[in-house]
């Protein structure tokens, strides 16, 4: 053993003993999935999702190496197409690479409840933004999503205060996804493959508390439950 070699303990010890796991598994025992994925990968779905911890994708849905290809970013944001500044531009480079060199043919917004980020866009909305370096630029995609309707018994629509956005986030939260689905729309190979029938886009919505599943119909713009019994 290498003397020099870093001594991990709690949560590193763990998560490093997992890839030495892995790799007795993989390749010193059936090395068939490692040997394929070298040749390189072809997944169905690209997955936009949010840095969150308790929110991994890959654990959840049951997915496979090679399956999904992931990009996470504070939010699970969509930078519009022609968005200035540079910001973003890892986002849309990787949505690119997803669309045109692995050819895709799902893309999926993921996003859930009690989002940190949706938090804290909402909060800069209420001008109480949090000190930051880099999140409050990025979270400037969120803030057309902070502003919500609802309509009256007479059909009258009425923004929402802020206020109660903080206490009904979830509707930020789901907001916040279209509004990426419009953005999607906007980058014009992804428009292409919409029209063509081969490439379509979804957005999710995942209830931490509950485990449901909310989810748009394809290339829609509203949520409904996804009925698991």
């Amino acid at each position: 053993m290498n003397a020099d070699a870093p001594s991990y303990t709690g949560a590193m010890a763990r998560f490093a003993e997992g890839i030495r796991a892995f790799r007795q598994k993989e390749y010193r025992g059936d090395r068939a999935l490692m040997q394929q994925l070298q040749q390189g990968q072809k997944p169905e779905l690209l997955l936009i999702g949010c840095c969150d911890s308790r929110v991994d994708f890959s654990l959840l849905a049951g997915a496979e190496l090679g399956e999904v290809f992931i990009v996470r970013n504070i939010a699970n944001l969509v930078p519009p197409f022609d968005y200035g500044g540079g910001v973003g531009q890892g986002v849309r480079a990787a949505i690119e690479y997803g669309v045109k060199m692995l050819q895709v043919s799902h893309i999926v917004v993921f996003g859930h409840a009690h989002c940190g980020g949706i938090k804290a866009a909402i909060e800069t909305a209420a001008g109480e933004a949090p000190a930051s370096d880099f999140i409050g630029s990025w979270l400037t995609l969120a803030q057309d999503a902070c502003v919500q309707e609802l309509a009256d018994s007479s059909g009258k629509r009425h923004q929402l205060p802020v206020s109660m956005l903080k206490e009904y986030s979830y509707l930020v939260e789901r907001a916040s996804v279209l509004n990426s689905l419009v953005n999607l729309r906007g980058y014009p190979w992804v428009a292409e493959r919409v029209a063509a029938g081969t490439l379509t886009l979804h957005g999710w919505w995942f209830d931490l508390q509950t485990g449901d599943l909310w989810v748009t119909a394809p290339n829609g713009n509203e949520f409904m439950p996804l009925d698991f019994d």
